[in-house]
């Protein structure tokens, strides 16, 4: 396949306005569900950190007292 590369160059894209418009909300409401799972995952994230480390205050609480 060395030889048979082929180089194209877009020059232009013809997309209607109201098919374009389409796309962008479909997009958007793609999207609302994907951040539901981000938003999850970090939640989950910041739990685990909260659980390891949350309890480390008063835990040092007596020593602080000098």
């Amino acid at each position: 396949m060395d030889g048979d590369e082929r180089r194209v160059t877009i020059t232009d894209v013809d997309i209607p306005f109201w098919r374009l418009v389409a796309i962008f909300i479909k997009f958007t409401l793609a999207a609302i569900p994907a951040y539901f799972v981000v938003l999850l995952i970090i939640m989950l994230i910041a739990a685990m950190f909260s659980t390891l480390f949350g309890g480390m205050g008063w835990m040092m609480r007596d020593t602080w007292r000098m």
